[in-house]
């Protein structure tokens, strides 16, 4: 039947997707210290960055809902923390970041690149384990600029964020980045015996230089007063340009 013939080929097409021209994999994140102007990004060390690290998660200056989505924690002595840091840094992926103030040279808390999928050019942000004294400041949010920058330079098309879809914390804080909401992967884990549906949020390389430049923007020294506060919000960096002009 050509009608049948008709819809078969579109699906052929469908299924077939949209070539990439001269498609190369993503390549892997290294060593290399990403420098920001608030903080930077080393290679988590756990016998170099450890005992601030330790501090930072759980002294006075610690988040006390920090472990409440995380698939791991809370700790309840050093021991079971060092344990924990040395395999969660062992392999490949994640491949965890040490977020350092540039100024005094402290250690604020960890991130990592995960869910590395070179051949589809695929990566995640995760694993954000941050003292309460680097939340909503301007070393948070260049924490995050500097590897998504450092993400698409690596090649990839998509940068993933996922969360529990009850935290609600996680799911502001990658809405303002420009992160876009693609939906809920219901019943996806079982974590510490809860029940976990997944928000799953994403930036696509075609997205990244709008979004890339909005964080510049807001990072700039101009868009801070003295006190050190922001003049503009993130998300008034990101209108569109037609909406700018018309300011």
């Amino acid at each position: 039947m050509p009608e049948l013939d008709s819809i078969y080929d579109n699906c052929d097409l469908m299924a077939a997707g949209s070539l990439i021209p001269d498609w190369q994999p993503a390549r892997r994140p290294d060593a290399r210290t990403l420098e920001g102007r608030f903080v930077r990004m080393e290679k988590l060390e756990p016998a170099r960055h450890g005992d601030g690290l330790y501090a930072a998660l759980h002294g006075p200056n610690s988040d006390a809902k920090l472990y409440d989505y995380l698939p791991w924690g809370p700790f309840s002595n050093r021991i079971d923390f060092d344990t924990w840091l040395s395999a969660h840094t062992a392999k490949p992926d994640p491949w965890v970041y040490c977020v350092v103030d540039q100024r005094t040279g402290a250690v604020l808390g960890n991130i990592g690149l995960l869910g590395i999928a070179p051949a589809h050019g695929r990566i995640a942000i995760g694993g954000v384990m941050f003292g309460a004294c680097m939340q909503r400041t301007p070393k948070g949010t260049e924490a995050f600029y500097l590897l998504a920058k450092e993400a698409f330079e690596l090649g990839n098309r998509r940068l993933e964020w996922r969360c529990n879809s009850e935290n609600a914390r996680s799911r502001r804080a990658a809405e303002r980045f420009g992160y876009t909401f693609e939906g809920v992967f219901r019943q996806q884990m079982v974590l510490k015996g809860i029940n976990r549906n997944t928000a799953h949020l994403s930036i696509l390389h075609t997205e990244w230089p709008a979004v890339r430049e909005a964080f510049e923007r807001w990072l700039a020294l101009e868009n801070f007063d003295e006190a050190g506060q922001q003049i503009k919000s993130l998300e008034s960096f990101r209108v569109s340009p037609s909406a700018r002009s018309a300011e």
